[in-house]
Order: C-alpha cells, then structure tokens, then sequence
C-alpha cells in the first residue's frame, strides 16, 4: 500500500445530492477521500455508484451541495487529472494497440487535428510502449483490437487511460467480463499500478471479495429511507464505509457486515 496519505482530502463531497426529474438517486452525502487511497463501491443496481462515479469524472453535475477536487468544484468535464476504464472496451477498432494508446495523447496535445509530429511524437510513442509494456502488452503493439483476447482488450483500456497521467482512475466494473483466472491476473495488475503511478482509485463492483482484496477502503451504498409507494422519493447514501486492513482473518468478517448491509 500507499506508504503516506496527504493530510488535505483530494476529493471531498458536501451534502451532495443529485436528481433527474423527481427521481433521488443520491441524497446528503458528505464524504472525504485522501489522496493515494483506493476506494472500492458496491452496492445494488440503481443505488448511485456508477452516477457518483460519472459525477467525479465530471459527466454529471451535483443538483445541490459540492464535490470538490483539491477543494475546487470538480470541472464539469473530463480532463488529464481523471482516467475512467469502463466494462466495456473503450478502444479504437481500426486502429493497433499501439496507435490506441498514442491517439489518446495525440487528443490531448493536438485536440483539433488529434496528430503529433517530429520530437513530439517519438516521445509520446516511446511513452505509450513503456506504458503497454508495463501492463504486459509490449509483444502486441501492432496487433488490433479484434486479435485480443478480454483481458488483454482491458488492459489496453488501462494504457489509455494512464498515458495522460491522471492523478485520480475510475474504474466502472472493469473486470465484470473477464474470467476468475484473468480477473486475479487483473488483480494483480491494477495493485501494481497503483502503487507505480501513485494513483487514487475510484472502483465500482458487484464484488464483495473483490471489494476487499482490492480496495483500502469498501463503501457500501445503499437507502437511508424507503417508501414503497414512491420509491424514486429517496436518494441513496454511503450506508458503510469499512476501512480495509489486509489482515486475511478480519477480511471474512468484514465480508458478512457488508453483505447484511446489502
């Protein structure tokens, strides 16, 4: 893990709420997360971890309260400072591991032409194959999505999310798709880059284990209150938040408080 984590919050949220229509999907959430930390979300479908997500990569707008990065509004689009990886590959088709991995730099130094040239795209070429080596991918940069195997897609999508260098990664169910075996493999991966590029982690999962082996802290959303006869009536919150100490005999114990949470 992360050996210190500043004293001043990355991200903090201040009686947050968001609605669509007369629909609450969160409500009165107050929340602050250090940078370096890795937080990992569960909770059922429709509870708010994919909106809380979108909101911190700034897709989606607070209706009331603040969410503040460096404690600023976050930007209300996506920028350098946050990397999202989706279950859903998010690469180019028609273009190589490599070229995938470039164009995301190529956007970012040239947003109107989407090209580099001369010194500038050597070194972001050699950027992008230190980066796809460090993810296991350096013997497939000139192979094109369709020739990829799952895990192998996902770990792309981690490379193009990591060259701009975002300070902060969100990952919406990135491993949901992949097999168990790939899925420790990924696992392992993602630990090694967290620590690598000092990144704070933002993770949505439908897995308890999951949760735990990865996360620092497991936050458990859920409704404070219920009607049944107007069930949008009512946002979500942050139910659980369980600090996670690595201790393999604790983490069983963990497990079961979260899983009567949900």
């Amino acid at each position: 893990m992360n050996a210190t984590l500043s004293t001043t919050p990355l991200i903090a949220a201040k009686n947050l709420w968001k609605k669509y229509g007369n629909n609450i999907v969160l409500e009165r959430m107050n929340i602050t997360v250090n940078a370096g930390e890795f937080i990992t979300m569960v909770g059922t479908s429709g509870c708010g971890k994919s909106t809380f997500l979108k909101m911190l990569l700034g897709m989606e707008e607070p209706t009331s309260g603040e969410l503040l990065l460096d404690g600023k509004p976050i930007p209300n689009e996506p920028d350098q400072s946050r990397g999202i990886v989706f279950q859903q590959y998010s690469v180019f088709p028609h273009l190589t591991v490599l070229e995938n991995v470039i164009i995301a730099r190529e956007f970012e130094h040239a947003p109107l032409f989407g090209k580099l040239f001369g010194s500038k795209k050597q070194k972001v070429t050699e950027e992008a194959k230190a980066l796809l080596d460090s993810v296991g991918l350096a013997p497939a940069i000139n192979r094109y999505p369709h020739e990829l195997s799952g895990g192998m897609k996902q770990r792309l999508a981690i490379a193009q999310a990591l060259i701009r260098q975002p300070r902060i990664l969100l990952l919406d169910e990135p491993f949901g798709a992949l097999d168990p075996g790939i899925r420790a493999d990924m696992h392992q991966l993602i630990l090694k880059l967290w620590r690598e590029h000092d990144l704070t982690v933002f993770m949505v999962t439908h897995d308890l284990s999951e949760g735990f082996y990865l996360g620092t802290r497991l936050w458990v959303f859920d409704k404070l209150r219920r009607d049944p006869h107007s069930p949008e009536a009512y946002g979500a919150n942050i139910t659980y938040d369980l600090p996670v100490t690595r201790k393999t005999s604790e983490i069983p114990e963990a497990i079961k408080t979260a899983e009567i949470a949900l």
